[in-house]
């Protein structure tokens, strides 16, 4: 094997690697966005509430 052709190798698998780190800290963030969604939908739903018996919705 040349050099050339093993440096080629060395790139893609950096490439891969690189590819593999950045969709894992993608996933983990829409992970962590899914599973605080009760707690802002219930803050909603109290904001809601509270402007209705203030009477500005």
């Amino acid at each position: 094997m040349e050099v050339e052709d093993l440096l080629k190798l060395v790139l893609v698998l950096v490439v891969v690697w690189l590819v593999v780190e950045i969709v894992t800290e993608v996933l983990g963030l829409a992970l962590g966005v899914l599973s605080a969604l009760p707690s802002l939908l219930g803050v909603v739903v109290v904001v809601l509430i509270v402007l209705w018996l203030l009477n500005r919705i």
